[in-house]
């Protein structure tokens, strides 16, 4: 039994420390429609009143979608690898399809969270409502009393209407649902055909065979992880050097003392090292060889950022 509950432990802890994107952008879709049932449910409250329904429902949907996509673009590292290529070298090394690649593969990950807000939202139907009760034409409505207009229209997402106008909220609501619902599913659609036709389309136009794509993405993962790992033991033996030099000793415990014992740390590298491995890295070959990344482009010494006679540029982004 110990051993069935360790193994779902490092199962679900493998799980959730993947790189991989198909996980990565579930996770992110789940945890928004969590955040979006919790809204629904805590914040959400249509005023239901007219000229403010539009303006609240309308809010509802696009605020925290636009809140999202920004945090998306703001925790996608080709975002500030973008900035950091822009800062240092320009954009001059980049051709206009590489550009588009580089902005397609910010854009498109940073969607993934707005996109299922909205189309819970859709599905939910509860803010499309409010927003849009206040405009259905009485004249759609079949012996719809005149005397009434749109102040009370506005009035039937919160139920707060006279009685003999029940069956009317009823029917508003059931058409101003179903129209939300129409619109979520739709979006479901396009949303699902625009990600086959990029795939293929990443598929077709990648330099690379599947085994090496698959390759790449591996060396990546593994280069990411043992670079964090390294710099942080890095940083930390530095921080040790740097601490007892000042203050004569340095209270390490004993994990700490035997990295330093282990790795003697010398100095810090220079920016130009720190400015060669950042930013944008688009695939690259040397003399036939593949470049995976800017840190094994600055190991090899290949020198320049764009394409030379021994160099050739291939556009396929690192994703």
């Amino acid at each position: 039994m110990a051993a069935l509950i360790a193994e779902n432990f490092r199962f679900l802890s493998l799980f959730f420390k993947s790189k991989d994107v198909m996980i990565f952008n579930g996770l992110v879709a789940l945890g928004t429609v969590g955040s979006e049932e919790l809204f629904s449910v805590v914040a959400f409250n249509c005023p239901c009143s007219p000229a403010r329904n539009y303006i609240y429902g309308l809010a509802a949907i696009g605020v925290p979608a636009l809140a999202l996509f920004l945090i998306g673009v703001i925790w996608n590292n080709h975002t500030w690898n973008l900035v950091a290529e822009c800062h240092k070298r320009g954009t001059k090394n980049f051709s206009a399809a590489a550009t588009f690649l580089i902005f397609g593969s910010i854009m498109g990950r940073a969607s993934v969270a707005p996109i299922t807000w909205s189309v819970i939202s859709l599905l939910r139907g509860e803010a499309y409502i409010c927003a849009l009760s206040e405009f259905v034409k009485p004249s759609s409505l079949d012996k719809f009393p005149a005397e009434y207009g749109a102040d009370v229209l506005a009035k039937f997402p919160c139920r707060d209407v006279p009685a003999n106008l029940t069956k009317f909220r009823d029917e508003v609501t059931r058409r101003l649902r179903y129209e939300s619902q129409l619109f979520g599913w739709l979006l479901i659609g396009i949303v699902a055909v625009l990600i086959f036709l990029t795939k293929c389309l990443k598929h077709c136009c990648s330099p690379l065979s599947y085994r090496q794509e698959a390759y790449w993405a591996q060396y990546r993962s593994n280069e990411d992880k043992l670079f964090r790992r390294t710099a942080e033991v890095h940083s930390r033996i530095l921080a040790a050097k740097n601490v007892k030099q000042f203050f004569g000793f340095v209270a390490l415990d004993k994990e700490e003392k035997e990295l330093v014992q282990e790795f003697p740390v010398e100095g810090v590298q220079p920016s130009p090292q720190w400015n060669a491995i950042t930013g944008v890295y688009i695939y690259r070959e040397n003399k036939g060889f593949p470049l995976y990344s800017r840190l094994h482009k600055w190991a090899k010494g290949v020198e320049g950022n764009g394409p030379t006679p021994e160099g050739h540029e291939l556009l396929f982004l690192a994703s």
